[in-house]
């Protein structure tokens, strides 16, 4: 049986505006904890698949948002987690991680659309 391989995502090929690729940016994490939390991604695909070093330096040198620079660094470190503490530190731990990444992402998500409706008000 051929086992299923996560398609490698590269944010800089994603259209838009930079608030649209942050918002973009913030639902994809969302999404990727979701998928991280219920065993369907396992943290060594999540970072083949989207939390590569291109990904990284692409968030750091083109969104240069600090929240979405540490999404990434914690996105990055999961599968060290498994390698480097006991099995049950660990699960705690990525755990942990997971709502550090949920969190951050929230807040992008919050300052895009509080951007947004502050520009509908100017309008």
């Amino acid at each position: 049986m051929k086992q299923h391989r996560p398609a490698r995502l590269a944010l800089s090929a994603v259209p838009g505006n930079l608030s649209q690729q942050l918002e973009l940016f913030a639902l994809v994490n969302l999404g990727l904890v979701q998928s991280l939390s219920s065993g369907v991604l396992s943290p060594t695909e999540a970072v083949r698949s989207f939390y590569h070093a291109d990904n990284c330096l692409y968030v750091r040198r083109h969104l240069r948002k600090r929240e979405a620079n540490a999404i990434m660094s914690h996105g990055v470190q999961l599968p060290d987690l498994f390698e480097s503490l006991p099995a049950e530190e660990a699960r705690r731990e990525f755990y942990r991680e997971l709502e550090i990444i949920r969190t951050l992402s929230l807040k992008l998500l919050g300052e895009h659309r509080a951007r947004g409706l502050s520009d509908r008000a100017v309008a």
